[in-house]
Order: structure tokens, then sequence, then C-alpha cells
């Protein structure tokens, strides 16, 4: 197995994976609207909508990436991926509790999936696979602008793949077995975690 073309497809689940344990990308949501009507079932139908959300931010903020790599040299593009990760951090860090706001819990599901799409947007989803992707060898493989479509949609629906799974279970285990209540008291403030991630890895796309 050549490790320079599989790890990438590894870091893109374990983000994934991350992301789904984050309450802020839309677990929490599902959970919140699963009780309101007392069913698992709309737990469930919440995550597709927050999910398709996810991964028209990805794709969007991904695509921009990599069109910039045509108009410009990588190290420039680097460089600049590296700045905004680190700033999205920091103002992540300064500004924790800012969130896109004018969403209530009985949004519907296109009205959901802005709000995961403006969610991911503003707390750097998409930045953090910018450093993943920029410089793998299968983007060097794929030259034409149809190629490259589809090895942004397929490594970010790995990504997205791996999100939904820990993200489904998250919520179920919340709704049918931890309660809202202890998670209150015991919650790990993922969101500081995150931001923190974002700006190490801006340093590391950086001086690497």
């Amino acid at each position: 197995m050549d490790w320079a073309l599989s790890w990438p497809w590894l870091a893109l689940a374990l983000l994934g994976a991350y992301h789904g344990l984050n309450p802020g990308m839309g677990w929490l949501f599902a959970v919140a609207r699963g009780l309101q009507e007392g069913s698992r079932k709309a737990v469930l139908a919440s995550l597709i909508p927050i999910l398709i959300g996810h991964e028209a931010s990805l794709v969007v903020v991904v695509g921009a990436a990599i069109a910039t790599e045509e108009l410009l040299a990588p190290p420039t593009v680097r460089l600049v991926a590296a700045l905004v990760l680190v700033s999205v951090g920091a103002y992540r860090i300064a500004r924790p509790r800012s969130h896109p706001r004018g969403f209530g819990m009985r949004v519907g599901v296109a009205g959901l999936a802005a709000w995961s799409f403006l969610m991911s947007s503003a707390h750097g989803a998409g930045l953090m696979l910018v450093p993943v992707l920029l410089g793998w060898p299968v983007f060097e493989a794929a030259p034409a602008a149809n190629q490259l479509a589809t090895v942004v949609l397929v490594s970010t629906s790995v990504h997205v793949a791996a999100m939904l799974v820990v993200m489904a279970g998250a919520a179920l285990v919340v709704y049918q077995v931890v309660g809202l209540r202890l998670l209150r008291r015991s919650w790990l403030n993922l969101d500081l975690v995150w931001a923190a991630s974002l700006a190490v890895a801006g340093l590391i796309t950086m001086f690497s």
C-alpha cells in the first residue's frame, strides 16, 4: 500500500469522525428535534439535511482552494490556506459563542440544511480538509477539471460518511441513554478544541 496515497483518506475519515462527535455540528440539534417530537425517527431524519449542508460547505471551500491552486503557485496557496486557518482558529477562540442566528428548532428540512451549511462554514470545517488535500498526489494524477471535481466529491463524501456514523451513534446514545441534563454537566468543550486544532493545523501548514 502506498502510504502517500492512503494516509489522506484516513485523515479525512478521522476529521469526519471528529466533526460527527462535535455537538456544534448538528447532532445536538437532531436530538432536540427528536425530544420535541418524541421520535427516534425524527432524530435520524434530521441528520440527513445536516449532512447535506455540511457536504455542500466542504465542496465549496475545497473547490475554491483547488481552483486557487490552478491560478497561484502551490507555496502561495499553502501560505494563504495557513493564514486563513490560523485566523479562523484565533477568531473562534476569541469569539466562541459566535454562531449563525435566525434558525429555530422548528425549522424545516431546507432550513436545517442551510443552517448546517452556515455552521460548517463558520466553524471552518472545510478549511481543515484543505491542508490534507493540497499537494496530494491524487490531484496531480487528475489534471482534468471533471476528474478534479470527482476527486473532491469522493474525498468529501468519505469525510461525511465517517461523520454520519459517529453523529448518528452520538445522537442515539444521548437521545436514548445519556439525556441532555447529564450532557450539560459533563460535556467537553469541543468547539474550543476544534478552534485550537484549526490554528495548529494552520501553523503546521505554514512551516511544513
